[in-house]
């Protein structure tokens, strides 16, 4: 499988009220994520592009509730774990891992 990154970039992503920054790249099989900081329990994750059966667009949280930017995504996979991420240009994520 190839595993040259077609595009990288730093994101945070979100679960609930927890956030965590670092590193989200894509390859031709895999969306990773890299979090700067490991001791804060949320990450690394690697997720299977072939899983994937579900990219919207949604929005990044303050508190778990209060909307505070548009620019993320959710990841929704076959087993139905969804990772929620905000990045810059969520819509050309999309398109990348729509393809």
């Amino acid at each position: 499988m190839n595993n040259k990154i077609l595009k990288s970039s730093t994101a945070t992503y979100q679960s609930g009220v927890a956030k965590v920054d670092g590193k989200f790249y894509v390859t031709q099989g895999q969306v990773r994520f890299e979090p700067y900081n490991e001791s804060a329990g949320l990450g690394p994750y690697t997720l299977s592009r072939s899983a994937i059966i579900k990219i919207e667009k949604s929005v990044g949280k303050g508190a778990g509730i209060l909307p505070l930017t548009h620019d993320a995504i959710t990841i929704t996979l076959k087993n139905n774990d969804s990772y929620d991420f905000i990045l810059a240009n969520p819509d050309e994520w999309i398109r990348l891992l729509k393809h």
